[in-house]
């Protein structure tokens, strides 16, 4: 069995992370074309050059990705393949996210709405994290909301 690892990704990655994307694109608004899906893979390897950018890896399969903005404290994209979900691989990706995140910084994250069925998995997750409901707004001309954690101060 190979041992997963969650690690920062490099430029070298990109081609895995976007077989995961690609594998997942339907449950994101934004990602329903090849342009979009080429915009995307851009932004991945802006986030890459900026450290902004964490997957998890089994050999050189990427199972997990998640990118993050620390000037905006934004949890910015976030996705397990679909035959790895359910073994914890997005509580430690952001949980590693955190680490590069400065101490006392309000983390949001946006998803679909509760009246939205394909959001139900993600809001329950993001609530056991800790994060709360947030304000209603939209992205990608779908309808979300923001969910906020607060970081406690350290001392």
């Amino acid at each position: 069995m190979l041992r997963m690892e969650i690690k920062l990704a490099e430029a070298c990655d990109i081609d895995a992370w976007m077989r995961l994307v690609e594998q997942v694109k339907g449950s994101f608004p934004g990602l329903e074309t090849e342009e979009a899906m080429d915009a995307h893979r851009d932004t991945v390897l802006e986030f890459i050059r900026r450290d902004s950018a964490i997957c998890a890896k089994t050999g050189d399969c990427i199972v997990g990705a998640l990118l993050f903005s620390r000037e905006k404290g934004m949890l910015c994209f976030l996705a397990v393949s679909e035959e790895h979900r359910r073994k914890h691989i997005a509580a430690k990706m952001v949980k590693r996210m955190l680490e590069f995140m400065e101490p006392g910084r309000e983390i949001v994250v946006t998803t679909y709405r509760a009246d939205v069925p394909e959001g139900e998995v993600a809001r329950a997750f993001y609530k056991r994290l800790g994060f709360a409901e947030g304000a209603l707004t939209e992205e990608f001309g779908s309808p979300v909301q923001e969910f906020v954690w607060r970081r406690p101060k350290e001392d």
